[in-house]
């Protein structure tokens, strides 16, 4: 190491907090330490001249630290080789003290692209393609321009009667994009900022067989980068009482809550749903290891105050069918502060009958009733050790208890050989409505197995049934709030929501064709009647809006992408290099048809060259060049973009 390495690991050590006990470096807690500009260290680094001079600029008389020279000299792989084979190509779960799990119970996700944004600009299910990570250290400046809002193009709305043109975008309008889900999202949160109440995705699962078929030699850290870039953003929209609902499968379920632990934060997982898709004796193909029957619905809130809703269930009168008839008088003792009435059993009678307001249920006072239910606390502190002193079946009138029309409670010890005492519930006055939790598990596999009936649509797996997304809309959701699906497929996650009369925004990138979620949705308008439409009463109605994110390389690399001879691909890349905007890094003058390297090359790969030429900052057109020419924004386009963006739009 050189002689400044070696300094910058002499201020380091100072710090405790970058360090494990075996005096290992911990590299990414500098990392994100200096990316929070945290006092303690930047305090630590202006100790030193040599840090100093190196890390920071004097602008107008103050001195202003360059984060970004600190994180290319953090990752650098000269600095401290040894503790960055971490950063290998390997994926595990490491704790804050460097340590693998099984070591800690504190954990935080790492694999080999966590400091990466990846682009995922895939088009078409059945496609592959290499992607492109940039790198938030390294590449900070190119990560700002890929984010930029963009502008939109071909808007229209769609409603009973068709489609007609639109300029302008309602705060109440229900919205379909299409483009990469990245770039939407990053330009979504200027409008939606806080305003989204759910955010449900089903999104590609990494198994192989779906579309998530990027051709990548570290899939699973492809995955979660792609996952990590698009939460963060998402985060962003949601509203302070909003939730956050990501269902997988067993494949990535491990590696997803821990990275959604990271970027939603631990204290804000509620709850993970298990849902039954498939019946268990259902064997899909022999050779399986064994039969995958179960997806997960993680569940993650906004803040650590929400509180997960409870099913409302309205009260009945149905088992309160049981009268007590006291038959003589009871024995009279005080018991923990409240007067009680003992009756043996042959000094009262229960008689059983038609249900009645003015009647009683029983309730065996067994396992969280014992401990939860205040009722159940007092028999059990104060009449369960009685059953040595009186008979079985004993009844004790206690006053001063319950909530129901009666201010005494029945309590009954247990007959001969049981266990469980019981006490006798009269009907409660404090509500008309029981309120209990929701179930971790639910069966589904009876929508699951129509769910190819649904919608008019096909789509070759992972389509969802509307009941489930119902149930979710359902629990968290009121009529007129906001639904985010960035990952819309056939488009379920929409067709339910405006069944269900919530606002919606359904982002997709890939081309579905026929079975397109646009399609879904105007069948939706015309009254479809499959899905949950009978349940909801559904007759038809609405409308929505949809527009795509306006194309600039991206063209050029659709173009690319269909092109089917040597000739036609030529003169594609003869367009690309009049147009200026390919990679600044690229000698344009070395690109000869007649040279042999150039000759060597597969066809295929001569796609790949020209795709990797494409300016990938330039694929979509930025808000910020709507008005250069060379662009061609039309003022449809203008106009509608300074509508959708209000505040946010700023024109040179």
């Amino acid at each position: 190491m050189s002689d400044f390495y070696n300094t910058l690991v002499v201020v380091l050590k100072q710090d405790k907090r970058f360090w494990t006990k075996n005096g290992e470096m911990l590299r990414n807690a500098i990392y994100e330490a200096a990316m929070q500009f945290d006092e303690d260290l930047i305090k630590l680094l202006l100790s030193n001249p040599v840090t100093k001079q190196r890390f920071f600029k004097e602008v107008s008389g103050c001195l202003i630290f360059d984060k970004v020279e600190f994180g290319w000299v953090i990752n650098n792989r000269q600095f401290l080789p040894d503790s960055f084979t971490r950063f290998k190509n390997k994926i595990g779960l490491i704790d804050k003290e460097g340590r693998f799990i099984s070591e800690s119970n504190d954990v935080e996700l790492v694999f080999p692209y966590k400091d990466c944004v990846l682009e995922g600009g895939q088009t078409k299910e059945e496609q592959k393609r290499k992607e492109i990570f940039y790198n938030e250290t390294l590449a900070p400046d190119e990560i700002d321009r890929l984010l930029y809002p963009k502008v939109f193009t071909n808007a229209k709305r769609y409603t009973g009667n068709g489609e007609e043109e639109v300029t302008e975008l309602q705060d109440t309008d229900n919205l379909i994009i299409k483009g990469n889900n990245l770039l939407v999202l990053s330009s979504l949160v200027k409008r939606y900022g806080g305003k989204v109440k759910l955010i449900y995705i089903d999104p590609p699962y990494n198994t192989g067989s779906d579309s998530f078929g990027y051709n990548d030699n570290f899939s699973r850290s492809t995955w979660l980068t792609f996952m990590k870039n698009r939460i963060e953003i998402a985060k962003k929209m949601m509203r302070p009482d909003g939730v956050f609902l990501v269902q997988c499968s067993f494949h990535h379920y491990p590696y997803l809550k821990v990275l959604l632990d990271e970027v939603m934060g631990e204290k804000n997982y509620k709850m993970t749903f298990h849902i039954l898709v498939r019946h268990p004796e259902r064997i899909l193909t022999g050779d399986k290891e064994f039969n995958d029957v179960i997806e997960y619905i993680l569940v993650y809130s906004a803040s650590p105050e929400y509180k997960m809703p409870k099913k409302a269930e309205a009260k009945t009168i149905d088992d309160y069918v049981y009268e007590v008839e006291l038959l003589k008088p009871g024995t009279i003792k005080i018991i923990d502060n409240k007067k009680v009435e003992i009756f043996l059993p042959s000094e009262y009678r229960v008689h059983k009958g038609a249900p009645g307001a003015d009647k009683f249920k029983t309730i065996s006072i067994r396992g969280s009733i014992r401990e939860k239910n205040s009722s159940g606390r007092f028999y059990v502190k104060n009449i369960e050790k009685l059953k040595n002193e009186y008979p079985p079946l004993t009844l004790f009138k206690v006053e001063g208890m319950g909530d129901d029309l009666y201010d005494f409670r029945y309590f009954q010890l247990p007959k001969d050989g049981n266990k469980n005492g019981t006490y006798f519930q009269g009907m409660p006055t404090s509500s008309d409505t029981t309120y209990t939790p929701y179930a971790n598990f639910y069966d589904f596999i009876a929508e699951y197995n129509v769910v190819n009936e649904e919608g008019g649509v096909e789509f070759r797996n992972g389509k969802k049934p509307e009941a489930l997304i119902k149930f979710l809309l359902d629990i968290f959701t009121k009529e007129k709030d906001l639904v985010l699906d960035y990952h819309l497929g056939s488009g379920t996650t929409c067709t339910t929501a405006h069944k269900m009369n919530r606002q919606y925004i359904g982002v997709e990138q890939l081309d579905y064709g026929p079975n397109d979620s646009v399609k879904r949705l105007q069948k939706v308008i015309n009254g479809e009647t499959t899905g949950i439409s009978e349940a909801v009463g559904w007759q038809g109605g609405g409308s929505f809006i949809y527009c795509e994110l306006k194309k600039l390389n991206q063209n050029y690399a659709d173009q690319i992408q269909l092109a089917k001879d040597e000739q036609e691909l030529w003169a594609i890349w003869e367009n690309m290099r009049d147009s200026g905007f390919i990679s600044s890094v690229v000698s344009v003058n070395e690109i000869d048809k007649e040279a042999k390297d150039y000759q060597a090359l597969s066809f295929e790969d001569k796609k790949k060259l020209f795709m990797a030429i494409l300016d990938k900052n330039m694929l979509y057109v930025n808000l910020c060049d709507i008005d250069d020419e060379d662009f061609g924004v039309t003022e449809k386009e203008k106009i509608f973009a300074k509508n959708f963006y209000k505040d946010f739009y700023r024109k040179d």
